[in-house]
C-alpha cells in the first residue's frame, strides 16, 4: 500500500499560563492578523499555527530532531 498508516489526529488540550505582557502582545498580533487578512480569528486558535511556525522555522531544531528520530529509529531495528 502506498499510503502509510494515517498520524493520530486526536487533539491534546494544554492549559498555560502566560503573564499579562505576553497576553496583550497575543491579543495584539490576533487584530494584526485580523487587520491582514480581513477575518477575526481568537487568540486561542491562533497560538497552535504559530507555534508550528516557529518551530518548523527553528533549524537548529529540525536538525537535532532529525537526529533524534533516526536515533529512536536505529533502536528499533
Amino acid at each position: 500500500m502506498k499510503l502509510a498508516k494515517l498520524p493520530d489526529r486526536t487533539p491534546e488540550k494544554l492549559n498555560v499560563v502566560l503573564m499579562p505582557t505576553l497576553a496583550k502582545r497575543l491579543r495584539e498580533y490576533a487584530d494584526f492578523y485580523a487587520q491582514t487578512y480581513g477575518n477575526r480569528e481568537e487568540v486561542a486558535t491562533l497560538v497552535p499555527f504559530m507555534l508550528e511556525a516557529f518551530l518548523d522555522g527553528d533549524a537548529e531544531f529540525r536538525k537535532g530532531s532529525k537526529g533524534r528520530r533516526a536515533e529512536q529509529a536505529s533502536r528499533f531495528d
